[in-house]
């Protein structure tokens, strides 16, 4: 740790003087930032393409990793949400007097040195500074090697800005791409106040299992999507084929349909989109019986146990056939990462079952599971998909990246017993 030492002074030295900030500061950086990388793009997207020239385009990674000019203008657009959302500092979240005459006051704080480990996801890097920033917290970013080349380009966007308006650029700071940085960064206590990973489960498992620091644990997706016995079939094939082909290397991408038995006649209009984009199917022997004749022959296939417990992140998805709605929550609840599940159906008393039973960040009824997206909840972008139950579950925003001190004000009170 200590060859990264100066780095994580200068942010936690950094981080302390961010409350001086104004907000409309604040605001004023993000938007100047906004119209900076879009100026830029040109210059980002030379530095993405020697990334991209290093991967393989089958590589599922490869379009997580790719930016575009309209990926670009969305990301910019997005720091522009953030500066329009409210500052989330300094909430008053509760108030009241003690007996002892004691005005006691619930504020929100950052949390002051945010860390976030991910992989080849550049857009990552704006989103979690436009975030931190705007919540009152320094970033420090370990992006993935596969991104070093988009990731430097952005970070050095970033602090061109933060020094135009006299900023401390150690507010954002990238460490190397090396592996030795992401053990000094678990190791950071005192340094680093939380550490958030975003990518797939082996990345998390990483951090889990190493960091000294606190993590929020933020969801490999293993997504399912239940189509009920009364379910729309109309509906359930525009659902599951958005959910599915969107964007699949994204983690609220569709990985396991879930159909009941008395649906299976449908099963070919369910999946009939499917086939348009190659999507592989890992049938079940119900359901494989059914497709044999009606979906391509080279993209079905018997689906395994290990396939039920994977993030595909391509364009593949396993079936499985239930007799119930029992067994559709237990093979979920078996499976599941605790990120996004679904259910398709008209039975109300069905719906409220699985909304309440599922234990998941997200549960949607009659909806795509892509919508799990911290854009799409209004929060201007995301951190992270939080999986885990404390502190924060699900997309989180600028209200996740805050915790809260007691404020208490007397006038000479002193504790009797």
């Amino acid at each position: 740790m200590m060859k990264y030492y100066s780095t994580f002074e200068r942010v936690r030295e950094a981080s302390r003087h961010l409350n001086k900030i104004d907000v409309n500061t604040i605001n004023e950086v993000l938007n100047v930032l906004a119209d900076e990388v879009e100026k830029q793009t040109s210059y980002i997207l030379a530095e993405n393409q020697k990334d991209l020239a290093r991967i393989e385009q089958t590589n599922h990674k490869y379009d997580r990793l790719k930016l575009t000019e309209d990926r670009i203008k969305g990301i910019a657009n997005d720091i522009r949400n953030v500066a329009r959302l409210p500052y989330p500092v300094g909430k008053v979240l509760e108030q009241r007097e003690l007996a002892s005459g004691l005005q006691l006051s619930k504020i929100t704080v950052p949390l002051g040195v945010v860390g976030i480990i991910y992989e080849a996801r550049p857009n990552v890097t704006l989103d979690c500074f436009a975030l931190s920033f705007k919540s009152g917290n320094a970033c420090i970013l370990k992006g993935a090697g596969d991104a070093i080349h988009s990731n430097t380009a952005i970070v050095s966007v970033i602090k061109v800005i933060l020094a135009d308006f006299s900023l401390n650029t150690s507010i954002c700071e990238l460490l190397p791409a090396e592996r030795e940085a992401t053990q000094a960064m678990l190791s950071a206590r005192g340094f680093v106040d939380v550490v958030i990973p975003r990518g797939g489960r082996q990345l998390i498992d990483f951090v889990v299992e190493n960091s000294k620091v606190p993590i929020i644990e933020t969801g490999a997706g293993i997504v399912h999507t239940y189509i009920d016995e009364d379910a729309d079939i109309n509906m359930a094939a525009q659902i599951v084929n958005n959910a599915k082909t969107r964007r699949v290397s994204v983690c609220n991408a569709l990985d396991c349909l879930i159909i009941n038995k008395h649906q299976l006649g449908n099963l070919a209009k369910v999946v009939s989109l499917l086939a348009k984009s190659n999507v592989i199917l890992y049938a079940d022997k119900a359901s494989k019986s059914i497709l044999t004749g009606c979906y391509p022959e080279g993209l079905l296939f018997e689906v395994t146990d290990q396939l039920y417990s994977t993030e595909f992140e391509d364009y593949k998805m396993s079936i499985k056939t239930v007799s119930n709605l029992d067994e559709a929550i237990s093979h979920i609840s078996k499976y599941s990462s605790k990120h996004s599940e679904a259910i398709i159906s008209n039975n109300v008393q069905n719906i409220e079952r699985f909304m309440n039973e599922i234990d998941a960040a997200v549960v949607y009824a009659n909806a795509s599971t892509a919508f799990t997206d911290g854009s799409e909840f209004g929060f201007g972008a995301e951190i992270g998909i939080s999986t885990q139950k404390l502190h924060a579950r699900g997309p989180m925003g600028l209200a996740e990246l805050c915790s809260y001190k007691w404020m208490v004000r007397g006038n000479g009170q002193v504790r009797l017993q």
